[in-house]
């Protein structure tokens, strides 16, 4: 019988305890922590926080750990009001953005990873390079062959701008990417929800003018058709966007045209 195991270098190890003392309401959170230049496991640390003395967001609770406990904790964030993308992690199992991510919502310990099947820098910070140039791949801009009017700006009806709605708002956080399995196993091929989602939203814009040469693109095996419809991107989105749709719509215009 076939037995398979993880590599030795990949088994995540049991970390430090950080207790907190005289607290009326505390919470534990479990962290994974990572670090590729001191040679060692992953590990996931538990740290108590008494949430009496703590804002009601993760990110609150990250920061806290970070400033008043444990500075070598490695995350990123920047808004705080979900918006900018950078505090995308996985909390109690799924794919949020810790900011918007109230404590209480959360029953029992509050496990934190970084982002599943993406190469971690350092502890919740994966490596987004891969899925930034996939996204720069479909070269996410106005294409036009015309000439803009001379005294104004691309004009557009409103019915035409509507169906930009839950396209353009998407912060390129990728927990619907990394909460895909199709993603998983062929993100050097699939380019994955984040991205087709954005390459919808070009090709449902009025004023773009490179709709055939955008579809020649994405006419792909995988760059387009790994998508089977699993639909966890769509349950994911921190925006509550659609990306299955879009992939859906694209599909849809891939057939109209032959």
């Amino acid at each position: 019988m076939a037995q398979l195991t993880l590599p030795q270098n990949s088994k995540v190890g049991k970390g430090k305890h950080f207790p907190v003392a005289g607290a009326g309401r505390t919470r534990r959170f479990k962290i994974y922590r990572y670090d590729p230049d001191s040679g060692e496991n992953p590990r996931t640390d538990t740290y108590d926080l008494d949430l009496d003395q703590c804002g009601p967001m993760v990110l609150d609770a990250l920061i806290k750990i970070k400033n008043e406990v444990d500075a070598t904790l490695t995350f990123r964030r920047s808004c705080r009001e979900g918006i900018c993308g950078s505090c995308a992690m996985n909390v109690d199992g799924t794919n949020t953005l810790a900011c918007i991510k109230p404590i209480d919502e959360v029953k029992g310990e509050v496990r934190i990873y970084p982002l599943p099947h993406m190469p971690v820098v350092k502890d919740l910070v994966p490596d987004m390079a891969d899925f930034y140039a996939q996204y720069a791949s479909i070269e996410p801009w106005m294409k036009t062959d015309t000439a803009p009017p001379s005294s104004a700006e691309r004009l557009q009806a409103p019915e035409d701008r509507e169906k930009l709605d839950g396209l353009y708002e998407c912060i390129l956080c990728a927990c619907c990417s990394t909460s895909c399995p199709s993603y998983w196993w062929n993100s050097d091929r699939y380019l994955g929800p984040a991205t087709l989602l954005q390459a919808y939203r070009w090709l449902a814009d009025s004023r773009d003018e490179a709709t055939g040469e955008r579809l020649d693109e994405l006419e792909d095996p995988f760059r387009l058709y790994r998508c089977h419809t699993i639909m966890n991107c769509t349950r994911t989105c921190p925006k509550h966007l659609n990306p299955a749709k879009a992939i859906a719509e694209i599909k849809k215009m891939m057939v109209a045209r032959r």
